[in-house]
């Protein structure tokens, strides 16, 4: 089953569009089921995904909120081994 990601920092520059890029290559490295979109927390609304995937802080405001996808807080946004690590346990749930 193929689940689909949105990848989201507050703003929707920087930080998550390079996060996007490492979970990318996670993605294809391991030949994950996951589809990746790349967006501000903003676009969470229409978001018709199962999964988020942030920095550590905003994964913990998201759970505080209750948000109804699977979120992912990855804390070193460089660390490939931690992103495998976290999406293997997102996927496997």
């Amino acid at each position: 089953m193929m689940h689909k990601a949105l990848v989201a920092c507050r703003a929707g520059v920087g930080s998550s569009l390079m996060l996007k890029i490492k979970v990318n290559e996670v993605v294809k490295e391991n030949n994950l089921q996951l589809i990746v979109e790349h967006s501000s927390l903003d676009g969470l609304n229409g978001f018709d995904g199962d999964m988020v995937i942030t920095l550590i802080d905003v994964a913990q405001e998201l759970e505080e909120k209750k948000v109804p996808y699977k979120v992912v807080g990855i804390r070193n946004i460089v660390d490939k081994e931690e992103i495998k690590t976290k999406l293997l346990e997102a996927l496997a749930e």
